[in-house]
């Protein structure tokens, strides 16, 4: 009798479950470094319940964290120009601006500098069209080639930033006179992972290692997270495998 009473049970959650929707997460394809012979890679995203249009800057570096290249960068940054606003004009309008604070980890690593003696790709001295672009609007699979074959073990490195998340311990008077904090509200997060060119297919998860500087004003990576909230819900999971 209990045997029958059970698998009566397990049929009627059946029904129930397939008859209920499934959402699925959709994610979009992106493709950069196309031209180049090097070796390709794919980074999946997908988006966290925080996801709110971050920029973000992904990277090669050697097995002890030097900057190699650049894999992708959003297109703000890249190019120097933010579509939403112009320090010149003051309004709501395409225009060139600075904004050091958004990712800053990524500038000081690349270390090139512009007409200006800066570090901020400027529309003069922009990142080239081959690694950057439109910044994807939800999860996404990023397919990048770099431009030399790898061989051997490496860093995936990737810094993440998503304008107006405050939370307590970073909030819009904590730096009153740091302007460019506050574009940036809690630091840019830098997640990173390990990977060997000669493990083709294997999926290695990107972890948070740190938070770059609050506002941009120099390189540091500050490792303890404990003041850091919603902007680790940025994103869900992230992950790179070798193709």
């Amino acid at each position: 009798m209990r045997t029958k009473i059970f698998i009566a049970l397990v049929l009627v959650a059946g029904f129930v479950f397939a008859g209920k929707k499934v959402k699925t997460e959709l994610f979009s394809v992106e493709k950069y470094g196309t031209k180049n012979t090097g070796t390709s890679l794919q980074l999946k995203f997908a988006k966290g319940v925080e996801h709110n249009h971050p920029l973000f800057a992904l990277w090669l570096a050697d097995d002890k964290g030097k900057y190699i290249q650049t894999l992708y960068v959003s297109e703000s940054i890249g190019k120097g120009v933010f579509k939403r606003g112009s320090r010149a004009t003051g309004k709501w309008m395409p225009g060139e601006i600075q904004r050091p604070a958004t990712l800053p980890y990524w500038i000081h690593q690349r270390n090139e500098k512009n007409e200006k003696g800066g570090l901020l790709p400027t529309p003069q001295n922009p990142v080239v069209d081959a690694y950057t672009g439109a910044t994807p609007q939800s999860s996404f699979v990023l397919n990048v080639i770099t431009e030399k074959p790898l061989n051997g073990n490496y860093k995936i490195m990737l810094e993440l930033n998503q304008s107006w998340d405050w939370n307590e311990a970073w909030y819009n008077a904590r730096f009153p006179d740091d302007k460019e904090y506050k574009t940036s509200s809690q630091p840019a997060l830098v997640y990173a992972a390990d990977i060997n060119s000669t493990k083709i297919g294997v999926e290695i998860p990107l972890k948070p290692i740190g938070h770059s500087h609050y506002s941009g004003k120099d390189g540091s990576l500050t490792t303890d997270l404990n003041t850091i909230t919603t902007a680790l819900k940025i994103a869900k999971n992230i992950s790179i495998k070798v193709q």
